[in-house]
């Protein structure tokens, strides 16, 4: 099992700063998507890989267009995302088979938006039990598998 802080992802924080402007452009900019971790490409939206995941499996799914809410965002890419919202869960049933899901938008600093401008739905399976005092007290993650291991696998299951 890798751990959660690798060596890898110390040079992706290391090239990602503030000023390389949005990371979900520069993800769907990529022509890399096992690099950019992007697990499916639609028409309007993409789905990819949270690199600082809740649980294993935490998918984001991202309008191409880059719009800080969603009412700034076409009817049919909203659409779209909710469809790939709806897709993204029925492949991490397949895959992980969570007991349910927190799905969420998180939109400006005051709700807690990690990207400012670039909206995104959030969706991280969940388990029963699957809180204990090491995430609720020492706020720490314990991941079983490597985030290339999970792009795998749902890139897999959403093909």
């Amino acid at each position: 099992m890798k751990h959660l802080w690798s060596p890898w992802r110390m040079k992706y924080i290391e090239k990602h700063t503030k000023d390389s402007g949005c990371v979900f452009c520069v993800a769907q900019n990529q022509t890399d998507d096992n690099e950019s971790l992007i697990a499916f490409r639609g028409g309007r939206a993409y789905i990819i890989l949270n690199r600082y995941p809740y649980a294993s499996g935490h998918l984001m799914v991202v309008p191409f267009e880059h719009a800080a809410s969603l009412e700034d965002v076409e009817e049919s890419t909203r659409a779209e995302m909710m469809e790939l919202t709806t897709r993204a869960m029925k492949a991490l049933r397949g895959v992980y088979h969570p007991h349910g899901f927190n799905v969420g938008v998180n939109i400006g600093e005051a709700a807690g938006a990690g990207v400012l401008g670039h909206v995104h739905i959030h969706i991280v399976p969940r388990w029963n039990g699957d809180t204990n005092f090491i995430s609720t007290l020492g706020d720490v993650r314990v991941l079983p598998e490597a985030l290339e291991d999970t792009l795998r696998r749902v890139q897999a299951a959403l093909s």
